[in-house]
C-alpha cells in the first residue's frame, strides 16, 4: 500500500512539474493575424487584390517582437515588427527573395513606405499603419468575412 501511494505521489508530482515548465505563448489576437492590404497610395483595391498583397503577423511574439512576412505578388519578404501599446510600431529593414518579376511597382512602393510606418491603429477588423508625414496603408483581417 505504501509503495502504491508513493508511486501515485511521484506521478502527480511529475505532472505538476511538467505543467509548470510549459510556458504558454501569449497571443495578441488584435495584431497577430493575416492581413490583406486594401489601401496604398497609387494603387486601386482591385490591383491589391489581384496581387494577393498580404502581411502575415501570425508568428509567436518573442521578446515583444513578431517576425512578419509580406507578399506583394512576386517576392516573399520578412520583417521584424514591434507593436507597442501606445500605438507606435517599429519595423525593421526587411529581407526577401530577389526574383525579377514583370510588375514590381507594388512591391517597390510597399517596401519604400512600410519601413517608414511609425504608428498603428486597430479598429474592428482593420489595421492601419501610418507615418509622421500623413502616409498610410490599410489592411483588413483575412479571417473576416
Amino acid at each position: 500500500m505504501k509503495r502504491i501511494l508513493l508511486s501515485l505521489l511521484a506521478v502527480l508530482f511529475l505532472g505538476v512539474v511538467l505543467n509548470c515548465s510549459a510556458v504558454p505563448q501569449v497571443k495578441d489576437y488584435k495584431i497577430q493575424r493575416q492581413w490583406m492590404l486594401v489601401s496604398l497610395e497609387g494603387f486601386s483595391k482591385d490591383q491589391l487584390i489581384a496581387h494577393k498583397a498580404e502581411l502575415n503577423l501570425t508568428s509567436p511574439i518573442e521578446d515583444g517582437k513578431i517576425q512578419g512576412s509580406v507578399y506583394m505578388g512576386c517576392n516573399q519578404m520578412s520583417y521584424t515588427t514591434e507593436f507597442k501599446e501606445n500605438g507606435t510600431v517599429k519595423i525593421s529593414n526587411g529581407i526577401g527573395t530577389m526574383k525579377a518579376c514583370s510588375d514590381m511597382n507594388l512591391e517597390t512602393a510597399f517596401q519604400k513606405n512600410f519601413n517608414t510606418m511609425t504608428k498603428y491603429t486597430v479598429e474592428g477588423h482593420f489595421l492601419t499603419l501610418s507615418d509622421d508625414k500623413g502616409n498610410s496603408m490599410k489592411f483588413v483581417a483575412a479571417d473576416w468575412d
